[in-house]
Order: C-alpha cells, then structure tokens, then sequence
C-alpha cells in the first residue's frame, strides 16, 4: 500500500552512500523493535498494532452511532496531536463539501465535525458559540493531562453553554484522556462525562490510532477498521529490515541531514493530503528537533503554492529535501470538456482529465526542482482510502522513530515545548 521512490534523489549522493549508512539504519530498526533506545517506554502506539483491540474498535463505532443520528456539531477540543491526526484523515477521506439535507429530517446526514482548543482566539471561540445556537451539539475533549490551557480553557467556555441549553449535557460531553489520573480523569468522575483512554506509552502526536483520533473520524463517517487495520498490515510489512520503505526513507533524510540539509518540504498535489502535511509536520518536528539536529519540516501543497514558493525551491539556498505525498490511483476521473473554440488556449487538453493534468505537473515539478539542485522522492499511496492511509499514517511513525535514534535524540520526548509554557504560566500569574 505505500511505495518509495528515491532514486532521483540518490543522483545527489555518491553510488555507496545509502550501502554505507544502511548498516546503522537497521541497528536503529533493531532498537525500536527490540524496545532498547531511549523513551523505549512510549512505544504504545505499536503495541496497540501489534495487539489490536476489536472490542475497543466496536465501542467506538456504537458511540460514534448514536453521535451521527443525535448531533448537528461533532466539536472537538484538542491541540498538537489531540487533533491534528483526525483533522487530517478527515480532510483526506470525507466529502469536502456539506452534503445536502435529508427531506424528511431536514438535518445532515452526517454531523459536522468542528475543532476547538487549538489556539487562544477569543473571538473564534465567541463566533463558534454563535455557530452553534440552535444546533444539537456533542464535544469531545482530549487531552491526556488534563491540564493543556488552549484545550481546557475551551472547554470552560463550551461547557456552561452546554449545560445552559441540554438537559443531557453530561452525555453529551466525552472525555478521552489518562486512564487513572489528571484534571480531565476527576472531571469525568464528578460529572459522569463518558470517558476514552489515551493507552499508557502513547504520545499525542503517535496518538492517531488510540480513541484520540479514532472516534471522530469514526463521527466523520469513516471505516476506522480498515484505517486501523491498514496500519496493522504496515506495521507488520515494516518488520522485516529488508525491502523497507521507512528504513530508506530514514536513512536518505539522515544522510542529507549530515551533508548540512537543513529543511524538508514535504509536497502533496491533492489538497485533500494537506492535513497529513501538518500532522507529519508536528511528528517530525517534536520528534528530531533536539540537540541542535533534524531537518525543519514544511508541509506544503502544490500546484496551488508554486505559485509562491516555487520560485523559493527552484533558486534558493540550496539547503532543503523535497519528499513528495503522491496517490498512485485516483477514481472518478473529471474530463475536460471541448467547448468547440480555443478561446481560453485550453484546447490541446480538451478529453484528457483534470487528474492527468495534475500528475503530469508532479512529474515536470519533480524534475525541475531535482534540475535545480533539490534532492527530491517520493511517498506514493495506492490509493486515497482508509486502509492506504492507515499505512501511510504508520509508515511516517515508524520511519521517525528510526531517524532519531540515528541522530542519537529520544524521537518520543518533547523537552523544549514546556519552556514556553512556564514563562507563559508565570506571565499569567498562574500558581
């Protein structure tokens, strides 16, 4: 279901660089699947593959159900990977468009999943609250502490909204966190709030296939069996250290990385892929960006920013790697029709399809950046469905926590993050 492509990018290094590095590479596969490199203890989130929980899978779906037939708004509350992970196989598998109202309910077949918590906007937060008056809301809250202020304080907004306007407003609020303990844990205690645990040794930004990302992609309307199972399927392909994809994949980005490299682009040609860009953003960035190492990672989409930044990648410091998210197989081709004129000077593409158009501006943008001077590859997925991109979701997991122990940092800690957040706390004032 995923394929790698760097034999464009092999063409900047010499013949036996990648036979040099690949012996360390399958020391560093070794080390995190005999469980012995540093934050050996957060390898929750292939525990979880290596012995999925059906039961758990079901539980989901039934909540999901009964969320789908109650609720106009799925809102959920979370940051970093409490929600970037959902946001991001959501954007890439629902309808991009509402879908029209049922006749006889006039309400959407599917209710319409919304995030929160992400950021301190007061005034996104008071036209959400608009948003949602009259609407049949249910909200999901996730953090693992508890205690995340941009989550938290959200939800201390939304939940006397709440409880002024449902009698049931307890059933209407899930929480998925700790398991035994933190602020969020008590609340659900108090209050009888519904409860999702985060599965010990489970970082946020490895947590997409834990209740974190799971129940509302299943609210989306979308097979989270076969996304599930898709990474299962990776994750046992990835065994095996030959004819290793992610172990390449690693090992190309760190031999750039030592030859001074600095950033890595990662490129996608379907919009719907952009969410993947910034969950794959934040997993590499906390999980490399420490000791003074890793590569800066920037998701962006084409053709739309080659109008930007092209210009920027064809002639810029040469100082940056080009991975390209590609989808092998699109369905539903859209033709491009022949308007009998050349008006518009479109006419040479009159019967071919939009999809043809958009590969063809993947192939001329691989080798002109490669001509520039860009070492670019290229991640293909079979095609855009649960079970690709549960294995694409695995294949970057797996291949980061090779790429750090060959940078010799914990790929599973986030040290930096907590400095902003106490001189936050002490301009707050907090206690």
């Amino acid at each position: 279901m995923i394929r790698y492509d760097l034999s464009t990018a092999l063409s900047f290094l010499e013949a036996h660089d990648l036979e040099a590095v690949r012996p360390r590479a399958e020391a560093a596969h070794r080390m995190l699947l005999e469980r012995t490199g540093p934050g050996h203890e957060m390898l929750g989130w292939r525990d979880l593959l290596l012995q999925p929980d059906d039961a758990l899978l079901e539980d989901i779906d039934t909540t999901a159900a009964e969320i789908r037939e109650q609720a106009d708004v799925f809102l959920c509350l979370g940051i970093g990977g409490s929600y970037l992970g959902a946001r991001a196989v959501i954007e890439a598998l629902a309808p991009q468009f509402r879908s029209p109202v049922e006749a006889e309910t006039e309400r959407p077949r599917l209710p319409e999943v919304l995030f929160a918590g992400h950021h301190l906007s007061g005034r996104y937060l008071k036209e959400l609250l608009a948003y949602l008056e009259g609407k049949s809301v249910y909200v999901n809250v996730i953090s693992k502490s508890g205690t995340t202020l941009e989550t938290m304080l959200a939800f201390r907004v939304l939940r006397p909204w709440l409880e002024a306007r449902f009698p049931d407003a307890a059933r209407r609020i899930i929480v998925t966190t700790d398991p035994a303990r933190g602020r969020l844990h008590d609340m659900a205690e108090t209050f009888g709030y519904r409860r999702y645990a985060i599965p010990p040794g489970v970082g946020g930004r490895f947590s997409v296939l834990t209740p974190v990302g799971l129940l509302p992609i299943a609210v989306a309307g979308i097979d989270i069996r076969s996304l599930f199972y898709g990474a299962v399927e990776m994750c046992e392909r990835l065994t095996d250290a030959s004819d290793n994809p992610a172990l390449d994949y690693a090992a190309l980005r760190y031999l750039f990385h030592e030859r001074g490299y600095a950033i890595e682009l990662l490129a996608v040609f379907e919009p719907r892929l952009s969410g993947i860009g910034a969950w794959w953003q934040q997993l590499f960035g906390e999980s490399e960006g420490k000791a003074g190492k890793g590569l800066y990672p920037d998701a962006i989409q084409y053709s739309t920013d080659l109008h930007s930044l092209g210009q920027y990648v064809q002639e810029g410091r040469r100082h940056l790697i080009e991975t390209f998210l590609m989808v092998e197989r699109e369905p539903e081709p859209l033709t491009i029709p022949d308007t009998g004129d050349d008006r518009d000077g479109l006419a040479y593409l009159a019967g071919r399809t939009v999809q043809e158009v958009n590969r063809k501006a993947y192939e001329g943008t691989r080798k002109a950046h490669a001509d520039g001077g860009a070492p670019v590859s290229t991640v293909w997925l079979e095609r855009l469905a649960p079970g690709p991109l549960g294995a694409c979701l695995y294949f970057f997991m797996h291949a980061v926590a090779i790429s750090g122990y060959l940078l010799e940092v914990n790929p599973f800690d986030q040290p930096g993050v907590e400095a902003y957040k106490r001189e936050m706390y002490r301009l707050l004032g907090k206690p």
